[in-house]
């Protein structure tokens, strides 16, 4: 009995240090999770009984005793089995750990994908407005993502249709709005049909979570649910037809006392126009008399009645069209329409006070510097101010030069401040006139520069008497372009300055004035009368001129000897060139006196053979008048 406690004793304690060591191999092989399942097993396995025999043995119930070697072969099954099931723990704890490794980087690329979505959706919201969804010109929300190949204005823009379409809708009830989670989406639901689908696109965008955004759309789209219900009820809608109705009768009446209030003041005018309107008169001037100040005040006031008329209509029309819901959007933008250019025009007064002010010290500016020269101007003028080499005459044209060249610098610097000067249109119109200008003015520009050539010249000035090729006459005006000659017929002849720079100037007005201008006539006289008589006589003829001087004494020129004549020229200086015409006609007439009172005839010598052979000959008297 002493030798089987003592062989069961040692069996018992290989098969204990067995399983030991067992568990401390299994304990530094696996994890500590997949370890302890390991040891709680083979603790069972150490705490169950080894065989039935076994514990009979021990506990002194067993009847009949094993031999050894069926103990050890029942412990080398059992070590066995204890080995198989250390495998199989051993498989099951790596395919669970295979299994936890694959959700874990299952988890992780999830989250690297969710935050490269994030970090392009954060780079995409500074560039993305977002599609907002309007339902009656009241914007609810905005969408960004799209949706099974829809886009975010189709997902918005349906919506939107959906919601109006339940709000107008009376056959529907007033269901309550719902949500119906379905796991990669959410459906907003008005009772069977889906209004907006929410994706986790949509959580993305607002930067919060799928379920807390489709609540935040249902709140929304509800409350604009019952809102367009409560706004399309039929006695809403009776009681928005009587606020049209009372709107446009009260626009009745106030055109009706408008018209009466205007009708009267028409009377009031007409009634008291002897009264209290006197004549517009400016220096002596009658601008307007009392019938025509009268019309126009008429005129003011027909037209502050239709500007009164036209405001009220302004502001009436809006007021009609927002009673209706679905013509208010189109109210806000007929009043908008009104507004905003009345804005935008008074906006444009208030930013341009700055440019006008400056405009107002260049135009002063300019201003104030000519009146300075056109007082010098006429100092120089009148002759109170001598400058050596600068003439009087010069005076006026150099300072409508300087005034020229003033105001166009003026202009110059004014342009940049002038309104819309920085408009494409109004650069190409400043460019359109330049070339309109600059190919139509070349005559312009030519007798504008021939104008300041003979302003400097001075080949004549104004009243001076002169010859401009046919044209004789006195200088009228002298203009920038043009020169206007009034003849001894009274005829006013107008030469573009051009004209005149290319032709011969005599100036007899000049000559008058410095030396005394000659006039002078040729006559033809026989070899039979003595050149000396002829002399005198033409002299005399010439002193008892009226006009012409006696000192210096008028001289005859002998310019030619004929075979049957002599040709003989008065000269005479005469001092007023404008009485050139009739001088001359007189000196004409005087020599006829003297040569008659004298006895000498007038005639051509080769008329003098025709007559000694016809016995009839006819008197001709040559005389040249004035050439030139």
């Amino acid at each position: 009995m002493r030798t089987v406690c003592f062989g069961d004793n040692i069996d018992f304690k290989i098969y204990r240090c067995l399983a030991i060591s067992a568990l401390v191999v299994i304990s530094l092989c696996f994890p500590f999770s997949a370890g302890s399942q390991i040891m709680k097993k083979a603790e069972e396995i150490l705490l169950s009984p080894p065989s039935s025999g076994r514990v009979d043995t021990l506990s002194g119930r067993v009847s009949s005793v094993q031999t050894q070697e069926e103990r050890i072969k029942s412990d080398s099954i059992r070590l066995q089995m204890l080995t198989q099931q250390l495998e199989q723990m051993k498989l099951n704890e790596m395919l669970l750990k295979a299994r936890l490794d694959e959700n874990n980087q299952l988890h992780m690329e999830d989250s690297i994908k969710r935050a490269r979505q994030i970090q392009r959706i954060d780079s995409l919201r500074a560039v993305t407005p977002g599609v907002p969804v309007v339902v009656e010109g009241d914007t609810l929300f905005k969408l960004y993502a799209a949706r099974g190949g829809h886009s975010a204005a189709d997902r918005a823009e349906t919506t939107s249709q959906m919601i109006d379409k339940i709000g107008h809708d009376g056959r529907l009830r007033r269901d309550t709005v719902s949500l119906l989670d379905n796991d990669t989406y959410i459906d907003i639901m008005y009772g069977d049909k889906v209004i907006l689908s929410v994706t986790e696109q949509d959580a993305l965008w607002h930067a919060t979570d799928k379920m807390k955004l489709a609540q935040m759309y249902m709140s929304i789209i509800s409350d604009k649910i019952q809102l367009l219900k409560a706004e399309n009820s039929f006695w809403k809608i009776v009681k928005r037809c009587a606020l049209f109705i009372l709107v446009i009768c009260i626009q009745y009446l106030i055109v009706r006392l408008i018209n009466y209030l205007f009708r009267k003041l028409r009377r009031q005018i007409i009634r008291l126009k002897a009264a209290w309107l006197k004549p517009l008169v400016i220096r002596d001037y009658e601008l307007l008399d009392t019938r025509h100040l009268c019309k126009i005040l008429i005129i003011v006031s027909n037209f502050i009645r239709y500007a009164v008329l036209l405001l009220l209509f302004i502001f009436t029309v809006p007021i009609l069209f927002s009673i209706f819901p679905q013509t208010e959007n189109l109210a806000l933008k007929i009043f908008y329409y009104i507004v905003d250019p009345i804005k935008m025009v008074l906006k444009a007064i208030v930013e341009y006070i700055p440019n006008l002010f400056i405009i107002a010290i260049i135009w002063y500016c300019i201003r104030y510097i000519v009146k300075g020269l056109k007082y010098i101007s006429h100092e120089i003028q009148t002759e109170k101010l001598r400058i050596t080499g600068f003439y009087p005459d010069w005076a006026e044209p150099t300072f409508n030069i300087i005034r020229f060249l003033l105001y166009a610098f003026m202009i110059a610097m004014i342009y940049p401040y002038l309104p819309g000067s920085e408009s494409g249109v109004f650069q190409g119109i400043s460019v359109f006139v330049g070339l309109i200008v600059s190919l139509g003015s070349s005559s312009v520009i030519s007798n504008f520069i021939a104008g300041f050539v003979i302003t400097y010249m001075r080949p004549f000035k104004t009243g001076d008497f002169i010859k401009v090729n046919d044209t004789v006459g006195n200088v009228v005006e002298k203009s920038p372009f043009v020169t206007r000659i009034r003849t001894i017929k009274n005829e006013m002849v107008t030469i573009p300055n051009s004209f005149i720079t290319t032709s011969n100037t005599v100036n007899y007005s000049f000559s008058a004035r410095h030396h005394g201008l000659i006039i002078h006539t040729v006559l033809t006289m026989g070899y039979d009368v003595p050149w000396r008589q002829v002399h005198s006589l033409l002299i005399e003829a010439a002193l008892q001129t009226k006009g012409v001087l006696e000192h210096p004494a008028p001289f005859v020129l002998e310019t030619e000897l004929n075979d049957n004549y002599m040709c003989y020229q008065i000269n005479a200086y005469i001092k007023e060139a404008d009485e050139m015409p009739f001088i001359m006609s007189d000196l004409l007439q005087n020599i006829q006196d003297k040569f008659n009172d004298a006895g000498i005839e007038l005639f051509a010598p080769h008329h003098f053979t025709a007559r000694a052979k016809c016995e009839v000959a006819p008197v001709k008297v040559d005389v040249t008048s004035l050439k030139g």
